[in-house]
């Protein structure tokens, strides 16, 4: 869900400017492990197996490791190395009570740009994630569930709304994989045709109320208890 922007000699991840290249790469393999729960939140990732699962010094391993602290989805802890982040209960709440304000009036602002080329991105959005489920690819589904949620903010065309919304969406992937509890909780196929179906009539009323019913529909859906840790290595889910 962060963003990146590949500038030549240097690319922007996430508001952090890093060399093009293998460092761009390994940050994006890596979030994308995280958003699709096959490394969970908690996780040591060491600068020394990073380099040595993606062939690169170890300086390219910790570039890449800051990167992602940047952008929030890892937390570098003094004398102890990197860590995939792990969303406290208390910040489980704030950041779907934070969704709840924030994307009701993304959606409103998003129903007065529709379009058929914003209605043909949403729909494919939707028509990827339902093979997904269908596959029972859970993480694969939530990560295709939160571009659909960006996309929708880059259609309402609020820049500072959308990079906060890209924050909150990475830290929601975070706060599922620990506290997922049902599994319908990666955004159940229903809510989304219906936003894009009050999106397409440009209803921006009955957009702003299925937004607002869905997140709090999301956050009921989450076990707020802790949760234990996952054994598995780096080497092992890349190799899967």
């Amino acid at each position: 869900m962060i963003s990146n922007k590949n500038t030549g000699a240097t690319a922007i991840w996430g508001g952090f400017s890093l060399p093009a290249g293998s460092a761009l790469d390994i940050c994006n393999r890596l979030q994308g492990a995280i958003i699709e729960h096959r490394i969970r939140p908690g996780a040591k990732l060491s600068e020394d197996e990073v380099g040595d699962i993606f062939g690169v010094s170890r300086t390219v391993a910790r570039t890449s490791l800051q990167a992602l602290a940047h952008g929030g989805l890892v937390t570098i802890e003094r004398n102890r190395g990197a860590f995939v982040s792990r969303p406290s209960l208390r910040e489980a709440h704030e950041v779907f009570e934070a969704r709840a304000l924030l994307e009701p009036r993304i959606g409103r602002l998003a129903a007065g740009n529709m379009d058929a080329a914003a209605e043909a991105r949403l729909k494919r959005h939707i028509e990827a994630e339902h093979e997904a489920l269908a596959e029972g690819d859970k993480g694969r589904a939530l990560a295709l569930s939160g571009a659909f949620h960006a996309e929708i903010a880059d259609i309402a065309g609020q820049t500072v709304f959308a990079g906060l919304l890209r924050q909150l969406l990475s830290r929601s992937s975070l706060i599922i994989a620990l506290y997922w509890k049902r599994p319908d909780t990666t955004c159940e196929r229903h809510s989304h045709d219906a936003l894009v179906d009050a999106l397409v009539r440009r209803d921006a009323n009955a957009v702003e109320e299925i937004m607002k019913s869905h997140i709090i529909d999301l956050h009921s859906g989450l076990d707020l208890r802790e949760q234990p840790e996952s054994n598995r290595t780096l080497a092992e889910i890349f190799r899967n």
